[in-house]
């Protein structure tokens, strides 16, 4: 009796990878990962070919792994480096430089005080979907 290999959707396998799904997208366009195209022309990829590149990321320092985005739920994660920490009672604000946008966060001074945040650390905003306001910027 022959084994079938387990398949994947793109976005599944960008969540087990922990990569976006537009860049596995790219990867899938570019050759990068091979995928089998089911009749109906969406792709489809094979769980044994994401084991190399689960294997190369976890030899990387914890910091610089995609690991991490696989132990948290959130996808909208958005790295970069903290520009300030202010704390002021029960509440602080961190504010994250990604490129040339800023994030600011309001968490818990103990949150703070636990992650050891301080400016210049690497860190990432994880922004919940249900939380996140969109403005339209081009004119009708």
């Amino acid at each position: 009796m022959a084994t079938r290999t387990p398949m994947l959707t793109p976005r599944e396998a960008a969540r087990m990878l922990g990569i976006s799904y537009p860049t596995i997208k790219q990867w899938i366009l570019s050759g990068k990962l091979s995928t089998v195209q089911t009749p109906g022309g969406h792709h489809r990829i094979a769980e044994i070919a994401l084991r190399p590149l689960l294997a190369k990321d976890s030899l990387k320092p914890e910091a610089e792994s995609r690991a991490r985005f696989r132990r948290v739920s959130g996808r909208n994660q958005i790295c970069g480096k903290v520009l300030s920490v202010r704390v002021e009672g029960l509440l602080a604000e961190v504010v994250i430089g990604a490129g040339d946008n800023q994030i600011t966060a309001i968490i818990t001074a103990s949150a703070v005080r636990e992650l050891r945040l301080k400016k210049g650390d690497s860190a990432a905003a994880l922004i919940k979907s249900t939380d996140v306001m969109v403005e339209r910027l081009d004119a009708e």
